[in-house]
C-alpha cells in the first residue's frame, strides 16, 4: 500500500511520520519554536510540509533537536552544534556499515 494510503496508525511507530506539529514539539522539548526553525535554516532537520505549509516534525526530528538543545546548553553555538550532530550521524551509520560488512565477511568464510 502506498505510503499516502496507509493507515494512520500504522504510522505512528514510524520514527520518521512526520506526527508532531511545531507548537508541539517545542512544548515536548521545551524549546521554543524559534529554536526549531534555526535548526531548519542550519539543515540540521528539515521539517516536511502539511497541505496548509505548517512545520511537521518527526520523532527522529525531535531527537535530533533534542541533542542540539543539550550542546547548546552546554555552551555550544549552534552552528557548531548542528555540525557536530551531523558527524555523530555519519560516524553512527559507518559503525553500522562495518558491522555488517564484518558479519558478512565471518559467514562468507565460515562457507568456504
Amino acid at each position: 500500500m502506498p505510503a499516502e494510503n496507509a493507515p494512520v496508525a500504522g504510522n505512528l511507530d514510524d520514527d520518521d511520520y512526520p506526527a508532531y506539529t511545531m507548537g508541539r514539539a517545542a512544548d515536548v522539548l521545551g524549546i521554543t519554536p524559534a529554536f526549531l526553525r534555526a535548526l531548519g535554516e542550519a539543515e540540521l532537520i528539515t521539517p516536511l510540509r502539511s497541505e496548509g505549509g505548517h512545520r511537521r516534525y518527526s520523532r527522529q526530528q525531535l531527537r535530533r533537536a533534542a541533542r542540539a538543545r543539550e550542546l547548546v546548553d552546554q555552551g555550544t553555538p549552534i552552528e557548531a552544534a548542528c555540525r557536530i550532530i551531523s558527524l555523530e550521524d555519519q560516524l553512527d551509520d559507518a559503525l553500522r556499515l562495518n558491522r555488517q560488512m564484518r558479519r558478512k565477511l565471518d559467514a562468507d568464510g565460515a562457507n568456504t
